[in-house]
């Protein structure tokens, strides 16, 4: 936590109580302020925090004093005041994401007292009005938090954890899990794509190893999972699924079964392979250089025809030249290269792709299409611009790669392929690229992506992740998170059960790496060539171990809507000419030497 929220919180737990006592501070009411922030903070910090809070306490109740004589309709204005001018203070520092943090934390604060008045309440109001929050939000936030947990009805963000079959009363939605004592409550706030969850139950539960304690929130964002010896994991990728496009509408399903690969000459590529996913999710491959990434995502996309195997999109073989034809503009790729007109704008480069592959639309409305492509990958400001050539660069490389993934999303496309979408790029402009493609996947769409070492806020983001080994096998396949307590659980680590840091919560996705490719070390400590454990026992380890859990498959052959439509030879002829004439005339000194 940010000492400017920290700050902002003392002040305004100090105001909170401050409008409700009569005279000095009770002891009831000081252990209140010291536990919460002891949840927060080391003894240290509270200690400090504590003396911060006593100096404004102390300063507000002699402005009341002062205020004796006043009409208790201007006090309580001159308390507005001093709200409005706190949130102010902190408003421009605060991202929209840290505001609903400070807003949850004071209703909690508010409701560990139980002593809720018209005054506490309009306090939050007035809050929540000061840092733009939405009125529903805010009273989706505050009637889960005040009141008992489940008692507002009809509030489809909402879901409910708990071991029965059914559920999902009073409009919430439901998932089951075993063995789980008491109920877990989740709300979606759409403004952050986060959730917060309150537990109502008596077994231990943990949230990234720190216990649960029943009647308080806690913020639950990606890559959280909620443990105990008693139930299976709850992912956030399980959560979130239950709000996703995919789950309203009609689902995807990719599927490779047993899939073999080789190259000419004789070298495998894939062992073995197998995967089930569905729309909805971003999937991550990872492993070692030269493992078969590449390869992987070539021959489900349908470039590489394995030889065994089978490789299909709701029941149709993405390598059947008969069945391929229904899975036009199914599928979409963005190769590592780039696949820009160097002369052409950002702009012209969408317009003259989008001609190529909607011809089904009127020129008003691809032109309507390309403009809403530029805001949504935020490229407006630079539509006019040349997007030159990587030795001389025009836009910079995330914008680049940005427009890459524009061209192939212009036209819609249910499956996407990424290959190496953040190589070559600064940590900014990865987050940025895989938000980008996060955000695909709340529509509905399933993205695979080729990745290499990503960061850990990256490697949350995935909902599934695919490890390969060299020689092209699959060592594992599941949530990212499992991932690294499989491997530490494996190599026998002395913490196995721990994913990530307990007190900041980060990932280290290259400790994965790390203990599949450890070597052997020799009687003089130095490592040798030879890995502890080897491809082929790895890949045993995980077929012998890890339970594959079957997607369900589609009822039907379905296939989502798509708009993809292929010009006829003579006007592909027409586009190309003009295209490159524009691109050329552009060039002005590629016109002048010819001149």
């Amino acid at each position: 936590m940010s000492e400017t929220i920290l700050k902002a919180l003392v002040r305004l737990f100090a105001l909170i109580i401050d409008i409700h006592r009569e005279q000095e501070l009770t002891d009831s009411e000081r252990s209140i302020v010291r536990s919460f922030l002891a949840q927060q903070l080391n003894s240290e910090l509270t200690k400090r925090y504590m003396l911060m809070f006593d100096q404004y306490l102390d300063m507000y109740y002699k402005d009341d004093v002062q205020e004796d004589s006043v009409e208790d309709r201007k006090r309580t204005s001159l308390t507005s005041m001093r709200i409005l001018g706190i949130c102010e203070e902190i408003n421009s520092e605060l991202e929209h994401r840290q505001k609903i943090y400070v807003l949850i934390r004071l209703t909690e604060f508010i409701s560990l007292n139980n002593r809720l008045n018209q005054k506490e309440l309009e306090f939050l109001e007035t809050v929540a009005s000061a840092f733009n929050i939405l009125t529903d939000e805010f009273v989706s936030i505050r009637d889960f938090m005040i009141h008992p947990a489940g008692t507002a009805p009809g509030n489809d963000g909402m879901l409910v954890v708990d071991s029965q079959e059914t559920g999902g009363s009073q409009g919430m939605k439901h998932l089951c899990t075993r063995n789980l004592s008491g109920e877990i409550y989740f709300l979606y706030i759409p403004s952050t794509g986060n959730f917060i969850l309150r537990y109502r139950g008596e077994d231990d539960l943990y949230l990234n190893g720190q216990n649960i304690l029943p009647g308080l929130t806690y913020s639950f964002e990606r890559g959280s999972s909620i443990r105990n010896s008693r139930i299976a994991p709850v992912y956030y990728t399980d959560i979130s699924g239950q709000f996703s496009a995919s789950s309203q509408d009609s689902e995807l399903i990719l599927d490779a079964e047993n899939v073999v690969f080789s190259f000419r000459k004789g070298e495998i590529g894939l062992q073995e392979f197998n995967f089930s996913e569905k729309s909805g999710r971003l999937v991550g491959i990872m492993g070692g250089s030269g493992v078969g990434k590449s390869t992987l995502l070539n021959v489900l996309n349908g470039k590489l025809i394995p030889q065994s195997g089978k490789v299909t999109i709701n029941g149709y073989d993405v390598h059947d030249k008969k069945e391929q034809k229904n899975l036009q503009g199914v599928i979409g790729f963005v190769p590592q290269d780039d696949l820009l007109m160097e002369d052409l704008t950002v702009f012209q480069n969408l317009y003259y792709s989008a001609r190529l592959c909607l011809d089904g639309f009127s020129e008003e409305k691809i032109r309507e299409t390309v403009n809403r492509v530029l805001d949504d990958f935020d490229l407006r400001q630079i539509s006019d611009l040349k997007v030159g050539s990587p030795l001389k660069k025009v836009i910079s490389g995330g914008q680049r790669k940005r427009v890459n993934i524009a061209l192939e999303l212009i036209r819609e496309p249910s499956v996407l392929f990424v290959d190496e979408p953040t190589s070559g790029l600064s940590s900014v402009d990865s987050e940025a690229v895989m938000n980008l493609l996060k955000e695909q996947t709340h529509k509905g769409k399933l993205v695979i992506v080729n990745i290499h070492q990503p960061s850990s806020d990256l490697y949350k983001m995935f909902d599934r992740i695919v490890l390969l080994d060299k020689g092209g096998y699959q060592v594992y396949y599941g949530n990212p998170n499992e991932a690294i307590i499989y491997f530490k659980s494996k190599s026998r680590h002395v913490n196995p059960e721990e994913d990530q840091c307990a007190k900041c919560g980060t990932v280290n996705p290259d400790q994965v790496l790390q203990i599949i490719e450890a070597r052997v070390v020799d009687e003089h400590g130095k490592l040798t060539r030879n890995r502890k454990v080897t491809p082929v026992e790895w890949y045993e380890l995980y077929h012998g171990s890890v339970e594959q859990k079957q997607e369900e498959k589609p009822v039907s052959k379905e296939l989502p809507e798509n708009f993809y439509s292929i010009p006829g030879t003579l006007k592909q002829t027409g586009i190309f000419l003009t295209r490159d004439l524009v691109s050329k005339l552009a060039n002005t000194q590629y016109i002048l030497l010819n001149l």
